[in-house]
């Protein structure tokens, strides 16, 4: 009889402090995390997923449960799931922008969406010294870390598109990049002031999309970031390949209101030209799912479509 051989599991939660506060721009600011433990945080980079478990204003963390279950990744969640809900911390998913294992210090990018969400009230009054807690990948486990989902195989080309709340997980990405690495990034924000430095190879381009351009006046969500996909896939497709359009009626519909659109590819289209990285808003990444799949029709395998957020609606 086999038995594992995992003495660790393979995401844990880590108690940091806020070591740095920084303003990239108006609607975005850089939180850095430390923590001695820190040491331990797998860094893959990426686009890697992580929970930030926020205080509860009269009692912080003192019913959050923190124990490092040595055999259970999701034992946190259950025991947070069980407890009353007055009692539960709000979470919210972030990207791990930067992660310094040698100096215990992670970057998280926040989204001050002013929104009143517990998240953006947070980092509205955040100092230097307040405690978070931080769910992410423990690398003494020996397992891949939970939480990344680019997998761009061998594509020649490369489309990356997202909102503000993309933006970190984008930005990662792109630096891992190879220098011969060609394709396009589309990024939508709220302002032109919300336009922040990128390293990227030569051969990728990068367009920004602030709602508030003037010669359109202010735009609704995700109208200027699907419009710009739209026009760059449509000629890619004409000028590379013939797409093979799906029946939309045979595409199951997702009710982003009450389920999570998240569909990412296996690495099975191994030799395709395109791979493709859409994330952001819910009903935005849905219309470009349906124009992708129905109307172009590239296959599913070389897109991975990524419900972050739903307009408002709190998001765990």
């Amino acid at each position: 009889m086999l038995t594992s051989t995992r003495t660790r599991p393979t995401q844990r939660p880590y108690r940091v402090q806020v070591s740095r506060l920084s303003r990239l721009s108006p609607n975005f600011v850089r939180v850095t995390l430390a923590a001695p433990e820190l040491e331990h945080f797998s860094d893959r980079g990426l686009d890697q997923r992580i929970k930030v478990v926020l205080p509860l204003a009269d009692s912080g963390f003192d019913t959050f449960p923190t124990n490092d279950d040595e055999s259970d990744d999701w034992g946190w969640w259950q025991a947070w799931r069980e407890l009353p809900a007055e009692r539960q911390n709000p979470i919210r998913t972030y990207t791990a922008r930067s992660i310094r294992r040698h100096e215990g210090e992670i970057d998280v990018d926040f989204v001050t969406h002013g929104d009143g969400g517990p998240a953006s009230a947070w980092v509205g009054r955040a100092r230097v010294g307040d405690e978070l807690v931080v769910v992410g990948p423990d690398a003494r486990s020996g397992q891949p870390p939970m939480g990344i989902e680019w997998n761009p195989g061998d594509a020649a080309t490369v489309l990356l598109a997202g909102d503000e709340t993309a933006v970190p997980a984008i930005a990662a990405i792109l630096e891992t990049l190879a220098q011969d690495a060609r394709g396009c990034v589309f990024l939508e924000v709220p302002t032109r002031a919300d336009i922040l430095p990128l390293i990227v190879p030569d051969a990728v381009d990068v367009h920004w999309l602030p709602r508030d351009a003037p010669s359109a006046g202010p735009l609704p969500y995700g109208d200027a970031l699907v419009a710009a996909v739209r026009d760059w896939t449509g000629r890619y497709v004409t000028a590379q390949h013939h797409g093979h359009p799906v029946d939309a009626s045979t595409l199951a519909d997702i009710d982003v209101d009450h389920e999570i659109l998240w569909e990412v590819p296996d690495g099975s289209a191994a030799g395709a030209d395109l791979y493709a990285f859409f994330a952001g808003e819910a009903s935005a990444i849905k219309t470009l799912r349906r124009f992708l799949v129905s109307e172009v029709g590239l296959d599913r395998q070389q897109v991975a479509f990524m419900g972050y957020w739903r307009q408002g609606k709190a998001e765990n």
